[in-house]
């Protein structure tokens, strides 16, 4: 029993195949050069799957889920090419126990070829995070580099300190300043006591 979690990255209800002629001198593929465009090779579903071991494409008939062919996608070796005078079109590439064939595959709708680029985008970026895990020392980088906060009082700058339950105009608050110069004429300050008289032995 097969115990393998799949995940479903894109799915396209049609999706057309076409097969293409062989590229000119590195000059990139083009849609206007597959010929008639509404006669395609093969229409049917497109669905990319996550598995364990990777990415694929697959092109499976709609009814039937028959595989008419699987492209399996690698970010550092890419088998997905934009054409040059469409967004709706690319060209695939399609591996058979070790045959390599290109066929060109086309969208009804730009926003299907967008999802198409977006879900191919997506697990590209998590492919290369899992390649490149953040080290410590990059973590202690990005720390490093958030700027401090200066709290030091500049020349000429006071603070103030609310105690609870006393009011603003509580000339209480003033004791300890005015204790604590030794000035025990102010009014502000208690009266110093006697001291104990002394005991006379008999």
């Amino acid at each position: 029993m097969d115990d393998e979690i799949e995940s479903i990255l894109y799915i396209a209800r049609e999706a057309s195949v076409f097969k293409i002629p062989p590229l000119k001198a590195n000059e990139g593929h083009r849609a206007g050069d597959w010929g008639d465009l509404g006669n395609p090779l093969w229409k049917g579903r497109l669905r990319i799957i996550e598995r364990s071991n990777g990415v694929s494409l697959q092109f499976e008939d709609a009814t039937t889920g028959e595989l008419f062919a699987t492209a399996t996608y690698d970010p550092d070796r890419p088998s997905v090419e934009a054409v040059l005078d469409s967004s709706r079109y690319f060209v695939i590439r399609v591996e058979d126990a070790g045959r390599k064939a290109y066929i060109g595959m086309g969208f009804l709708e730009r926003s299907e070829s967008f999802d198409f680029n977006v879900a191919l985008q997506d697990y590209a970026k998590r492919f290369r995070a899992k390649q490149n895990p953040p080290t410590q020392s990059d973590q202690t980088t990005v720390l490093s580099s958030v700027p401090k906060k200066d709290y030091s009082l500049k020349e000429g700058q006071t603070f103030s300190i609310k105690l609870p339950g006393r009011s603003t105009g509580d000339k209480s608050s003033n004791l300890l300043s005015s204790n604590s110069g030794g000035n025990t004429q102010s009014g502000g300050g208690f009266p110093l006591l006697p001291p104990p008289p002394s005991i006379k032995r008999q």
